[in-house]
């Protein structure tokens, strides 16, 4: 009788230590989900939904040091009018804190910009918070590697 309550303490504190795991799993899938639609709302010049996904608060660093808002993000991707023909994140790592996910990885785009094609490779960091049970994307830097 008493391995029995033994066994079943095991268990449920085996239970309980698992259960954060399985929803750290749950979320790291969720946000590399959304990082992968972000991406096709890129490719497919999907404001609307873009802008779905920002937080009010949202901020973006370029690779020249510029910086936009959510609005005016929005704004200059309205007048991106490059031909996107690949656009992908072959590497990518994903790390939460709470409510917080930072996102870092290897951003590659390659199209036509007007008449010539180009290819850019970057490094970049995205940050996600949790609010009100959804994630929002608050904050991203993309910078072109020195090497």
């Amino acid at each position: 009788m008493g391995n029995h309550r033994i066994l079943w303490a095991i268990l449920c504190l085996a239970a309980l230590t698992s259960a954060p795991a399985r929803a750290q799993d749950s979320d790291v899938a969720q946000i590399r989900a959304l990082e992968i639609k972000v991406l096709d709302m890129y490719k497919n010049h999907d404001l609307e939904g873009f802008g779905a996904i920002l937080d009010e608060d949202f901020v973006i660093t370029f690779e020249d040091g510029s910086t936009y808002s959510k609005s005016g993000y929005l704004t200059f991707s309205s007048t991106y009018k490059a031909k996107i023909e690949v656009a992908d994140i072959p590497e990518m790592k994903i790390r939460l804190h709470g409510d917080t996910a930072i996102v870092t990885g290897v951003f590659h785009e390659k199209g036509i910009d007007g008449k010539k094609p180009y290819e850019i490779r970057d490094r970049f960091t995205d940050i996600w918070m949790r609010q009100s049970g959804k994630w929002r994307l608050v904050a991203a830097h993309y910078a072109q590697p020195t090497k």
